[in-house]
């Protein structure tokens, strides 16, 4: 056993699985290489599949470690902005949890690659990692989506399939195409390439006709300065999108500004009140305002629409489709588990919030616009938008902050997010961010205007309005549940022959 560990081979194996890493690293943003989630992929497919003329495999537990080792350099490399002003505790800590979660690709990946039959082979392996992709994306505490495969694959042709089934096809589709190219079934991947194709031409570059048009304003304010503590500035925060709001040179439909854009309750803080109510007054168009807001239950991270002369009293005053909660809350930011077991160790702990999830579908009206809202780290959820735009969205924004993760790759890795989902449901996405970068997105995927980073800066483009439903938005959720139990039966099945196997080796 100790030969096997030590052996050349395995040492190669390594390599692959490092060297698979970083490529998938390389396809998400703001790289943007999406090719290298494709020779990622296929790198580690080699490294877990059997080798040479006795067709030689990894063990299981070799397995586990490979796709450890995959993993954990993807996210070394694409995460450090969690530990930019946290520390590396954090950073490193979810590094080394979604390696050790990610593992069962391995394990499972192992014994497919050496029980199937090759022509079958590929496809269960890309199977089992959208199952375990699943896992990840669902549990536990919601999971954490941020490393799917898709996410890599915004700018390549592969992107066409979301509308299809969602980012989770996408992510089964690349995994698809590279192991067929490593299985030598070259005609697997041409058919793949060839139905985006397709897709991309019958779908994403021939758009239907919109049903009418809106001009709209993103607005980004800026933060006094970077950091955790952006959040005591609060009044200077909401200051700064005041006055770039007042520098909009022409009338538009409705207004977007950023995820906490307002942190002081214009419920309780008539000062607050007043600047908002200026702005939109001055603006003579909506505005939908990020705010934080206090029921029975406790306390909300809102969008709230407030309208030219509204006065600002009560929430419960608003109609049910002029504020939107947050639903689905960050872990771990805005909400904190297990806190007293994590303050042993991370003092940043007690500064994670108590925010109360919403519920409802994210739809709003604005100015007669209904809008779909998903907030910030909303993006990343596939139901966030999609009951959106199955109750009717006709536009999509992501109002977001995130001032906290500095100059960090976060906020183009998020932006990916939005594109995918522009593609996957044919609608016209508007970024406002607090302090970049904001941007305009059109039902293609393709950026149209975008800020830099810590400016102070607006932007205004005219934009579809659409009430196509792809197959995505209906069949999303069914797509990815039967990619994961088609996985999760080739993993069984093939554990279990390789147990069987190993129990009459051990009896002859």
């Amino acid at each position: 056993m100790t030969d096997k560990w030590l052996s050349k081979a395995f040492f190669l194996r390594l390599l692959a699985a490092a060297a698979g890493g970083f490529a998938v690293f390389s396809s998400y943003q703001p790289l943007g290489w999406w090719l290298g989630g494709l020779l990622g992929v296929a790198l580690l497919a080699i490294a877990l599949a059997p080798w040479g003329s006795a067709q030689k495999h990894p063990s299981l537990q070799q397995g586990l470690l490979l796709a450890f080792v995959f993993t954990l350099v993807d996210t070394l490399f694409m995460l450090p902005w969690v530990g930019e002003f946290v520390g590396s505790v954090p950073y490193l800590g979810l590094c080394f949890t979604l390696a050790i979660y990610a593992s069962l690709i391995g394990l499972g990946g192992v014994a497919i690659l050496a029980q199937i039959p090759p022509k079958f082979a590929y496809f269960g392996f890309a199977a089992w990692y959208a199952a375990v992709e699943w896992a990840i994306s669902s549990f536990p505490f919601g999971g954490f989506a941020w490393i799917r495969l898709a996410w890599g694959q915004v700018d390549g042709p592969l992107a066409a399939y979301s509308r299809v089934g969602g980012p989770a096809l996408v992510g089964f589709i690349t995994v698809l195409v590279a192991a067929g190219l490593i299985a030598r079934r070259i005609i697997v991947p041409a058919i793949v390439l060839g139905l985006s194709l397709v897709l991309s031409i019958a779908w994403i570059d021939q758009p239907a006709t919109p049903l009418r048009e809106v001009k709209v304003a993103a607005i980004q304010g800026n933060v006094p300065r970077l950091g955790l503590d952006f959040n005591s500035q609060r009044r200077a925060v909401l200051a700064n999108h005041v006055r770039q709001t007042a520098k909009l040179e022409e009338p538009v439909d409705i207004i977007i500004w950023p995820e906490n854009s307002s942190d002081v309750n214009p419920f309780q803080d008539a000062a607050a009140a007043t600047l908002i109510q200026e702005a939109t007054n001055k603006a003579q168009a909506p505005i939908l305002v990020g705010t934080i807001t206090v029921d029975e239950v406790g306390s909300r991270n809102t969008m709230l629409v407030v309208n030219p002369d509204q006065e600002l009293r009560d929430l419960k005053e608003l109609a049910p489709d002029q504020y939107h909660y947050k639903k689905f809350l960050q872990p771990f930011g805005e909400w904190m588990p297990w806190r007293k077991f994590f303050r042993l160790f991370s003092p940043y702990v007690d500064q994670a919030g108590n925010f109360k999830p919403g519920t409802g579908n994210g739809l709003i009206n604005i100015g007669g616009v209904p809008l779909g809202v998903a907030t910030c780290y909303e993006v990343i959820v596939d139901s966030a938008y999609r009951d959106a735009v199955l109750a009717g969205a006709q536009l999509l924004a992501t109002p977001t902050n995130n001032a906290t993760f500095g100059f960090g790759n976060m906020t183009y890795q998020q932006l990916a997010m939005s594109r995918m989902r522009a593609i996957e449901l044919d609608r016209s996405v508007v970024i406002a961010a607090t302090s970049g970068a904001s941007a305009i997105v059109l039902p293609n995927g393709k950026v149209t205007q975008q800020t830099k980073i810590f400016e102070a800066t607006n932007l205004v483009e005219t934009l579809p309005l659409k009430d196509t439903i792809t197959p995505a938005a209906r069949f999303g959720f069914k797509v990815q549940a039967l990619l994961a139990m088609i996985g999760a039966v080739f993993a069984a099945w093939s554990l279990f022959k390789w147990r069987s196997q190993s129990t009459r080796r051990q009896t002859r």
